[in-house]
């Protein structure tokens, strides 16, 4: 089991670099990352946009851009539907973001023809190497779904237990996030929470152990759970914590990383390949452990 991100990297070169294909690269921090990813063997990229402004922008912030493929398109939302197409069509692993908007390149990602459906929702996955944990601690979806409904929540669930399974965590232990720990008609959360609990038994999420409600202190503690006899396989020892709506993800994660100091990678999931979507006050590290992250779960099997 991945536990740290340093054995993240170490798992990642075990294998062939990942092919990324980016969407509008003409953006100076995301091209800083591709080649430190390139450099450190974690990924191949193929750049898809405005060649001069890439080379230009790349010239800018003293980037070498050898090793790198550029496929010309200064029509952003059609370099998008390129990036995409081209893993589609097996020619690359991964869709990373570039200057784009979010949507567009969902959009492409999404496309009835060339895009990556698989039927389930869209959503936004954070993952968090924090200090004092001897796991990884996932938080979803902070980054896409505004409020979604039980049916995007069982969703929600399956793609980011995808992720943590290619992590080697088995099984998955999600504990779906309230105030309380208690079912309350007045808070439509926490029947979702149960409903969610009560459908992973019934097999209808795989490879997971669901409980909820349960408060953040409960599903990461396993002295607060004890205090309050909470008796659960989840509680105190999640793995991943699911949150009701995208305003608690944001300032939850923001938090880990801004006043915890946790490191954080993040992922689009859901689709059939991940796709990266790093914002530019994401650090340098950030953008490459999202990078590697991305090639672990890109590989088949």
């Amino acid at each position: 089991m991945i536990t740290r991100y340093s054995e993240l990297l170490d798992e990642v070169l075990k294998s062939d670099p990942a092919r990324v294909a980016v969407a509008a690269a003409q953006d100076d921090a995301v091209l800083q990352a591709c080649r430190e990813a390139f450099d450190r063997g974690l990924a191949t990229f193929t750049l898809f946009g405005d060649r001069i402004k890439i080379e230009s922008v790349a010239q800018k912030a003293g980037v070498c851009l050898d090793g790198m493929k550029i496929v010309n398109e200064p029509d952003d939302m059609r370099s998008a539907m390129q990036a995409v197409e081209c893993v589609s069509a097996g020619n690359a692993d991964i869709v990373m973001k570039g200057l784009i908007n979010t949507g567009d390149l969902l959009r492409a990602v999404l496309d009835k023809n060339v895009g990556l459906r698989t039927g389930r929702v869209l959503s936004h996955l954070a993952v968090f190497e924090l200090n004092g944990f001897d796991r990884l601690i996932g938080v979803t979806d902070g980054g896409m779904n505004i409020v979604p409904t039980l049916a995007q929540k069982a969703d929600i669930i399956q793609n980011a237990a995808e992720v943590f399974h290619k992590l080697g965590v088995d099984p998955v232990k999600v504990a779906v996030l309230a105030a309380v720990e208690t079912v309350n008609a007045d808070m439509p959360g926490t029947i979702d929470a149960a409903a969610l609990a009560k459908m992973t038994e019934r097999g209808q999420i795989k490879g997971v152990v669901v409980d909820g409600p349960l408060a953040l202190d409960n599903a990461v503690s396993e002295d607060a759970a004890r205090h309050k006899g909470i008796i659960s396989p989840v509680a105190g020892k999640a793995d991943i914590l699911l949150v009701p709506n995208l305003e608690v993800g944001n300032v939850l994660g923001k938090s880990l990383v801004y006043m915890a100091g946790g490191k954080i990678a993040g992922l689009i999931v859901g689709a059939r390949r991940p796709v990266v979507v790093t914002s530019r006050a994401d650090t340098p590290e950030s953008k490459v452990i999202s990078i590697a992250l991305a090639s672990l779960c890109g590989r088949n099997g």
